[in-house]
C-alpha cells in the first residue's frame, strides 16, 4: 500500500542546480532509468473529467485531490504506465500499474468496456470506471527532462525537472512530433525533494541554497492555464 510522502518544490536555475548536482554527486547516486547523459525524458497524457474537477480543484487548493496520467519514458513504448497521483494537503503518493499498448489504444478510442472486463487490477478498474461514470477524457501533453538522484535505505528522491512543456496535440502522444509549448522561461527548471517522514540532514544541507524558497507547483494546471489562456 502507497503512502503518503512530503514532496517540496522550488524553482533554480542551472548554475543553482549545477551547484546541488555537485554536492548531491557526493552522498546519492543517479536513479537507475538516468542515461548516458545523465537524464531521462518523460511524456505524460493527464486526463480530467466533464467538469475539469483535476484543474479546478487545483485552482481552489482543496485539501485532497488526484490526476490521473498515462506515462512511459523516454521513447520507449514497452513500459507505458497508468498513474494516480494522490494529494493530502502537502502531502503526496502516487499508485501506478502497467499499461499494454492495446490498453491504451482502447483508452484512447473510447473501448473502456474492452479493458474493464479484461484487467484483474484494481487500479485499471477503478480508473475505467472512472472514465464511464465521469467521462474522464485526455487534456494535456507535459513532457520534460528528468534527473533524479535516489537514497533508496531512507526512501528519499531528489529531481531536477528542465526544459518543462505542454501540448494539446493529444493524438500524437505515442507517436511523438508534436508542437510543444513551455510552461516557465529558458533557464527556469524544478527542483523536487521527495521523502517519508524525516529529510536526513546530509541530504537537507546538500539541496540547500541562499534564498531559494519553496513554491507549489502544479504541472498539469500551469499547462491548461497557458494553453486555454494562449
Amino acid at each position: 500500500m502507497s503512502l503518503y510522502r512530503n514532496e517540496w518544490k522550488y524553482y533554480l536555475n542551472e548554475p543553482s542546480i549545477k551547484i546541488i548536482e555537485n554536492k548531491l554527486d557526493k552522498v546519492l547516486r543517479l536513479d537507475e532509468h538516468t542515461g548516458i547523459l545523465n537524464k531521462y525524458l518523460i511524456h505524460s497524457l493527464y486526463f480530467d473529467d466533464y467538469t475539469n474537477s483535476c484543474k479546478f480543484d487545483n485552482d481552489a487548493g482543496l485539501g485532497k485531490r488526484y490526476k490521473w496520467r498515462i506515462r512511459y519514458y523516454d521513447d520507449d513504448l514497452s513500459y507505458i504506465t497508468l498513474e494516480k497521483k494522490e494529494k493530502l494537503n502537502s502531502l503526496c503518493k502516487k499508485r501506478s500499474c502497467k499499461l499494454t499498448l492495446e490498453q491504451y489504444y482502447d483508452i484512447i478510442n473510447n473501448n473502456i468496456s474492452q479493458v474493464l472486463w479484461n484487467t484483474d487490477n484494481k487500479l485499471l478498474k477503478e480508473f475505467c470506471i472512472e472514465v464511464m461514470t465521469r467521462r474522464f477524457r485526455p487534456k494535456v501533453i507535459i513532457d520534460y527532462e528528468r534527473t533524479a538522484y535516489v537514497e533508496p535505505i531512507t526512501n528519499v528522491r531528489i529531481t531536477f525537472d528542465r526544459n518543462i512543456s505542454a501540448s494539446l496535440e493529444l493524438n500524437k502522444f505515442i507517436t511523438g512530433g508534436y508542437t510543444r509549448t513551455p510552461l516557465l522561461p529558458k533557464d527556469r527548471h524544478i527542483l523536487e525533494v521527495k521523502f517519508n517522514d524525516i529529510l536526513p540532514s546530509y541530504i537537507k544541507q546538500a539541496t540547500h541554497i541562499k534564498d531559494l524558497q519553496q513554491h507549489t507547483f502544479s504541472k498539469y494546471y500551469l499547462s491548461r492555464s497557458l494553453l486555454e489562456r494562449n
